[in-house]
Protein backbone atom coordinates (compact mmCIF):
# COMPACT_ATOMS: atom_id res chain seq x y z
CA UNK A 1 0.00 0.00 0.00
CA UNK A 2 1.22 3.38 -0.59
CA UNK A 3 0.72 6.28 1.54
CA UNK A 4 2.24 9.77 2.23
CA UNK A 5 3.90 11.38 5.38
CA UNK A 6 3.38 14.97 4.75
CA UNK A 7 5.00 18.17 6.95
CA UNK A 8 3.54 21.09 7.60
CA UNK A 9 5.21 23.94 9.09
CA UNK A 10 3.29 26.54 12.35
CA UNK A 11 3.20 29.35 9.68
CA UNK A 12 0.08 26.89 7.70
CA UNK A 13 -1.58 26.39 10.55
CA UNK A 14 -1.34 29.86 11.67
CA UNK A 15 -3.01 31.21 8.60
CA UNK A 16 -7.05 29.99 8.75
CA UNK A 17 -6.97 31.01 4.67
CA UNK A 18 -3.69 28.85 3.72
CA UNK A 19 -4.79 26.27 6.43
CA UNK A 20 -8.26 25.86 4.39
CA UNK A 21 -6.68 25.19 1.13
CA UNK A 22 -4.36 22.38 2.76
CA UNK A 23 -7.26 20.42 4.10
CA UNK A 24 -9.06 20.97 1.15
CA UNK A 25 -6.28 19.22 -0.97
CA UNK A 26 -5.80 16.64 1.80
CA UNK A 27 -9.49 15.55 2.02
CA UNK A 28 -8.97 15.12 -2.14
CA UNK A 29 -5.49 13.11 -2.14
CA UNK A 30 -7.05 9.30 -2.26
CA UNK A 31 -4.49 7.64 -0.40
CA UNK A 32 -3.90 7.57 3.49
CA UNK A 33 -1.61 9.61 4.81
CA UNK A 34 0.42 10.64 8.36
CA UNK A 35 0.66 14.39 8.93
CA UNK A 36 3.33 15.98 10.97
CA UNK A 37 3.57 19.38 11.90
CA UNK A 38 5.39 21.78 13.55
CA UNK A 39 4.13 24.99 14.90
CA UNK A 40 6.98 27.72 15.59
CA UNK A 41 5.13 30.77 15.28
CA UNK A 42 2.08 29.95 17.20
CA UNK A 43 4.91 29.48 20.04
CA UNK A 44 6.28 32.55 19.25
CA UNK A 45 2.85 34.05 19.56
CA UNK A 46 1.73 32.39 22.98
CA UNK A 47 5.28 33.16 24.21
CA UNK A 48 4.75 36.58 23.53
CA UNK A 49 1.79 36.87 25.19
CA UNK A 50 2.45 35.55 28.13
CA UNK A 51 5.59 37.32 28.45
CA UNK A 52 7.99 34.80 27.77
CA UNK A 53 11.27 35.69 25.87
CA UNK A 54 11.99 33.53 23.22
CA UNK A 55 15.30 32.73 23.02
CA UNK A 56 17.31 31.69 19.65
CA UNK A 57 20.42 30.73 18.38
CA UNK A 58 21.66 30.75 14.86
CA UNK A 59 17.32 30.52 13.97
CA UNK A 60 16.92 27.66 16.48
CA UNK A 61 14.94 27.76 19.34
CA UNK A 62 16.60 26.84 22.90
CA UNK A 63 13.67 25.66 25.09
CA UNK A 64 13.81 25.79 28.64
CA UNK A 65 11.31 24.98 31.19
CA UNK A 66 9.10 28.15 30.38
CA UNK A 67 9.07 27.59 26.68
CA UNK A 68 9.17 23.73 26.55
CA UNK A 69 5.32 24.38 28.34
CA UNK A 70 4.87 27.21 25.91
CA UNK A 71 5.36 24.79 23.26
CA UNK A 72 3.59 21.37 24.42
CA UNK A 73 0.40 23.80 24.43
CA UNK A 74 0.37 25.31 21.24
CA UNK A 75 2.56 22.46 19.47
CA UNK A 76 0.68 19.41 21.00
CA UNK A 77 -2.84 21.46 21.97
CA UNK A 78 -3.85 24.59 19.49
CA UNK A 79 -1.92 23.93 16.48
CA UNK A 80 -2.54 20.25 16.50
CA UNK A 81 -6.44 20.22 17.17
CA UNK A 82 -6.83 23.29 14.59
CA UNK A 83 -5.25 20.63 12.42
CA UNK A 84 -7.78 17.90 13.21
CA UNK A 85 -10.44 20.16 13.43
CA UNK A 86 -10.35 20.98 9.83
CA UNK A 87 -9.86 17.96 8.68
CA UNK A 88 -12.32 16.78 10.15
CA UNK A 89 -14.71 19.13 8.66
CA UNK A 90 -13.90 17.80 5.33
CA UNK A 91 -14.71 14.52 6.47
CA UNK A 92 -10.88 12.89 6.92
CA UNK A 93 -11.24 11.27 10.20
CA UNK A 94 -8.42 12.38 11.86
CA UNK A 95 -6.34 11.53 15.63
CA UNK A 96 -4.56 14.24 16.94
CA UNK A 97 -1.38 12.91 19.30
CA UNK A 98 1.98 13.52 20.09
CA UNK A 99 4.91 12.24 19.97
CA UNK A 100 5.22 11.05 23.45
CA UNK A 101 1.11 9.26 23.37
CA UNK A 102 1.17 5.51 22.64
CA UNK A 103 5.07 5.86 22.45
CA UNK A 104 5.22 7.01 18.92
CA UNK A 105 8.47 8.81 19.06
CA UNK A 106 10.82 8.66 21.54
CA UNK A 107 13.58 10.34 21.77
CA UNK A 108 16.88 11.57 23.76
CA UNK A 109 17.75 15.22 25.12
CA UNK A 110 20.21 17.26 23.13
CA UNK A 111 23.50 16.67 24.09
CA UNK A 112 25.70 19.86 25.80
CA UNK A 113 28.09 20.36 23.17
CA UNK A 114 29.04 24.01 21.80
CA UNK A 115 25.28 25.03 23.26
CA UNK A 116 23.14 23.83 26.04
CA UNK A 117 19.86 23.58 23.87
CA UNK A 118 17.54 22.87 26.84
CA UNK A 119 14.74 20.16 26.60
CA UNK A 120 15.13 19.65 23.14
CA UNK A 121 14.73 15.86 21.84
CA UNK A 122 16.94 13.83 18.97
CA UNK A 123 14.48 10.90 17.98
CA UNK A 124 15.74 7.82 18.83
CA UNK A 125 12.86 5.82 17.61
CA UNK A 126 9.19 5.55 15.87
CA UNK A 127 6.71 2.94 16.75
CA UNK A 128 5.16 2.05 13.20
CA UNK A 129 2.98 -0.51 14.62
CA UNK A 130 0.97 2.20 15.98
CA UNK A 131 0.69 4.64 13.39
CA UNK A 132 -0.22 1.50 11.00
CA UNK A 133 -2.59 0.49 13.41
CA UNK A 134 -4.45 4.01 13.41
CA UNK A 135 -4.14 4.03 9.25
CA UNK A 136 -5.40 0.10 9.43
CA UNK A 137 -8.51 1.25 11.63
CA UNK A 138 -9.13 4.36 8.95
CA UNK A 139 -7.69 7.15 11.00
CA UNK A 140 -4.98 9.47 9.96
CA UNK A 141 -2.71 10.38 12.43
CA UNK A 142 -1.81 13.94 13.15
CA UNK A 143 1.64 14.10 14.75
CA UNK A 144 2.81 17.41 16.65
CA UNK A 145 6.89 17.18 17.16
CA UNK A 146 6.31 16.79 21.39
CA UNK A 147 8.20 14.00 22.32
CA UNK A 148 9.57 11.89 25.38
CA UNK A 149 12.82 10.50 26.57
CA UNK A 150 13.55 7.31 28.57
CA UNK A 151 13.21 9.66 31.93
CA UNK A 152 9.96 10.71 31.29
CA UNK A 153 10.68 13.79 30.04
CA UNK A 154 8.69 15.93 27.55
CA UNK A 155 10.81 16.94 24.84
CA UNK A 156 10.82 19.57 21.70
CA UNK A 157 11.42 18.39 18.82
CA UNK A 158 12.08 19.34 15.30
CA UNK A 159 9.38 18.65 13.28
CA UNK A 160 11.35 17.58 10.03
CA UNK A 161 13.04 15.43 12.11
CA UNK A 162 10.03 13.61 13.23
CA UNK A 163 8.38 13.64 9.84
CA UNK A 164 11.26 11.76 8.42
CA UNK A 165 12.32 9.33 10.97
CA UNK A 166 7.86 8.57 10.55
CA UNK A 167 8.30 7.89 7.09
CA UNK A 168 11.57 5.87 7.50
CA UNK A 169 9.83 3.78 10.23
CA UNK A 170 6.64 3.32 8.14
CA UNK A 171 8.97 2.48 5.16
CA UNK A 172 9.03 -1.30 6.52
CA UNK A 173 5.45 -1.82 5.99
CA UNK A 174 4.19 0.79 3.12
CA UNK A 175 6.08 2.09 -0.17
CA UNK A 176 6.46 5.73 0.94
CA UNK A 177 6.45 8.80 -0.14
CA UNK A 178 7.44 12.20 2.47
CA UNK A 179 6.12 15.20 1.44
CA UNK A 180 8.46 18.79 2.67
CA UNK A 181 5.98 21.82 1.95
CA UNK A 182 7.61 25.41 1.77
CA UNK A 183 6.26 28.77 0.53
CA UNK A 184 8.03 27.90 -2.81
CA UNK A 185 6.92 25.99 -5.44
CA UNK A 186 9.60 23.11 -5.07
CA UNK A 187 13.11 23.53 -5.27
CA UNK A 188 14.23 26.21 -8.18
CA UNK A 189 16.64 27.27 -10.14
CA UNK A 190 16.12 30.65 -9.31
CA UNK A 191 14.53 31.27 -5.99
CA UNK A 192 12.63 34.51 -7.24
CA UNK A 193 11.39 32.46 -10.63
CA UNK A 194 8.26 30.40 -9.96
CA UNK A 195 8.54 28.83 -13.77
CA UNK A 196 12.45 27.71 -12.97
CA UNK A 197 11.22 24.63 -10.91
CA UNK A 198 13.64 21.75 -10.75
CA UNK A 199 10.69 18.69 -11.64
CA UNK A 200 12.91 15.64 -10.36
CA UNK A 201 16.27 15.41 -8.64
CA UNK A 202 18.51 11.92 -8.98
CA UNK A 203 21.83 12.37 -7.47
CA UNK A 204 23.49 13.01 -10.59
CA UNK A 205 21.60 16.00 -11.16
CA UNK A 206 22.09 17.16 -7.65
CA UNK A 207 25.90 16.57 -7.83
CA UNK A 208 25.78 19.00 -10.93
CA UNK A 209 23.88 21.71 -9.67
CA UNK A 210 25.63 22.08 -6.35
CA UNK A 211 29.03 22.16 -8.03
CA UNK A 212 27.40 25.51 -10.65
CA UNK A 213 26.49 26.55 -7.53
CA UNK A 214 22.26 26.94 -7.99
CA UNK A 215 21.71 24.59 -5.35
CA UNK A 216 22.79 25.99 -2.02
CA UNK A 217 22.53 27.55 1.37
CA UNK A 218 19.38 26.35 2.92
CA UNK A 219 18.20 23.90 0.21
CA UNK A 220 21.23 21.68 0.21
CA UNK A 221 20.40 20.34 4.19
CA UNK A 222 16.80 19.76 2.86
CA UNK A 223 17.89 17.87 0.08
CA UNK A 224 20.70 15.55 1.80
CA UNK A 225 18.38 14.98 4.41
CA UNK A 226 15.87 13.75 1.93
CA UNK A 227 18.50 11.68 0.40
CA UNK A 228 19.33 9.41 3.83
CA UNK A 229 15.53 8.87 4.19
CA UNK A 230 15.41 7.28 0.60
CA UNK A 231 18.37 5.67 1.67
CA UNK A 232 16.92 4.35 4.54
CA UNK A 233 13.74 2.79 2.75
CA UNK A 234 11.35 5.82 1.73
CA UNK A 235 10.81 5.81 -2.12
CA UNK A 236 10.60 9.23 -2.77
CA UNK A 237 11.03 12.66 -1.43
CA UNK A 238 8.92 15.83 -3.01
CA UNK A 239 9.39 19.39 -1.66
CA UNK A 240 6.33 21.57 -2.97
CA UNK A 241 3.73 24.10 -1.90
CA UNK A 242 1.09 23.54 0.22
CA UNK A 243 -0.86 24.53 -2.91
CA UNK A 244 -0.28 21.50 -4.73
CA UNK A 245 0.77 18.07 -3.01
CA UNK A 246 1.31 15.79 -6.34
CA UNK A 247 3.62 18.63 -7.68
CA UNK A 248 6.84 20.55 -6.94
CA UNK A 249 9.93 18.61 -6.96
CA UNK A 250 10.44 14.87 -6.33
CA UNK A 251 14.04 13.46 -4.96
CA UNK A 252 14.63 10.45 -6.31
CA UNK A 253 17.42 7.18 -6.11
Amino acid sequence: MKIKVIKIGGKLIENREVLARLCDGLSSLGEPFVLVHGGGVMGSQLATKLGVEVKMHEGRRITDEATLEIAVMAYAGLANKRVVAALQARGVNACGLSGCDMAVVKSHRRPVKDIDWGLVGDVDSVDADVLAMLLGAGAIPVVSPITFSPEGELLNTNADSVASAVAMGLASKYEVELVFTLDKAGVLLDVDDPTSLIPTITPTLYAELREQEKIHSGMIPKIDNAYKTIEAGVDKVRITSPDNLTGGTVVVK
